[in-house]
């Protein structure tokens, strides 16, 4: 077969693709784009600090509260703050310090609350009149302003020779009050003579 047969063998076909090449290219213009992921939704931090630390100054300028954490995280979407490894020390005028622990912690997006989670521990130092005081727990909402402290789940508190157990607590660390919400058990041991 020459070349002249073989190209008036597929001239007849040379329409019929410049047709579906047409059609294909008028389908692609129609067809909506795919959306585009939108970076306003996305939860991505803006901000690391490793080896974070904070301290913020009362009015007389001394230290009054000391926020540290392994890694801090900012994400601007939301304007919350996770924070890894988290210790928070509250320092009253003329109280003893308060030091709370945790795995993780969030900062809300006003920094007026602080959130720990996960193997909280708080632990208040002696002094004259008390003794060392841990409350364990795995939650808890602290308020660093105004020197509260709560939770709703189970805690447990060691002073001294005092084991006490019991769901929900209230601490005010101004008027040095402590309050248990709930399944109050506690266990006293005695000095031994």
């Amino acid at each position: 077969m020459t070349f002249a047969a073989r190209v008036r063998y597929w001239l007849p076909l040379l329409p019929l693709l410049g047709l579906l090449a047409a059609s294909y290219w008028l389908n692609q213009q129609v067809l909506p784009e795919p959306p585009q992921p939108d970076s306003n939704k996305r939860h991505d931090p803006d901000a690391i600090v490793e080896n974070f630390s904070a301290t913020k100054l009362n009015a007389q300028g001394t230290p009054s509260f000391i926020m540290a954490a392994k890694k801090m995280l900012h994400y601007p979407d939301d304007n919350s703050t996770m924070l890894e490894a988290p210790h928070i020390t509250l320092l009253p005028a003329g109280q003893p310090a308060m030091h709370a622990t945790a795995q993780r912690g969030v900062v809300s997006r006003n920094g007026d609350e602080v959130l720990l989670h996960d193997n909280v521990e708080i632990s208040r130092e002696a002094n004259a009149q008390h003794d060392a005081l841990t409350v364990r727990t795995d939650y808890l909402h602290i308020l660093p302003e105004q020197n509260l402290a709560d939770t709703d789940h189970a805690v447990t508190i060691i002073e001294a020779r005092n084991i006490v157990q019991a769901v929900g607590m209230k601490m005010d660390n101004n008027k040095r009050t402590l309050k248990l919400l709930s399944q109050v058990r506690s266990e006293h041991a005695p000095i031994k003579p």
